[in-house]
């Protein structure tokens, strides 16, 4: 991951292979979408949707139906991913800014956001 654990031209490279690689292996690229990254989703071959970008599983829950829980680790994960979204609008208005005080006030939310990413990251160490 690039600054502040945003994905560097590597990254991409390197979850592009890994997504070759899924497909050469009998994956099924799928017509969903990760709600998340918006990345196509691969059918694995026991059934499950998963985003190769996200590294995780996609659930999809039909109309009607109850979704089911969301497991302390899913919280945990989905958390993260919201501060990573919210952390690099920051980083685009401080580059984009001239005013100062502007600057400030994202210093100081950049600064709020990762700590609580930092605390996410020690909790999923438990």
């Amino acid at each position: 991951m690039g600054f502040q654990g945003l994905p560097t031209e590597h990254d991409e490279r390197r979850q592009i292979r890994e997504m070759a690689e899924m497909l050469r292996q009998g994956q099924t690229l799928t017509g969903f979408a990760c709600p998340v990254c918006s990345t196509p989703l691969f059918r694995l071959k026991n059934g499950d949707l998963w985003c190769a970008k996200c590294e995780k599983e996609v659930v999809v829950v039909k109309e009607g139906e109850d979704a089911p829980k969301l497991t302390n680790a899913a919280m945990l994960d989905k958390i993260e991913t919201i501060l990573l979204a919210k952390i690099e609008k920051i980083q685009s208005k401080m580059q984009e800014t001239e005013d100062t005080d502007e600057l400030l006030k994202l210093s100081t939310t950049l600064s709020e956001l990762l700590g609580s990413l930092e605390k996410i990251k020690r909790t999923k160490k438990i």
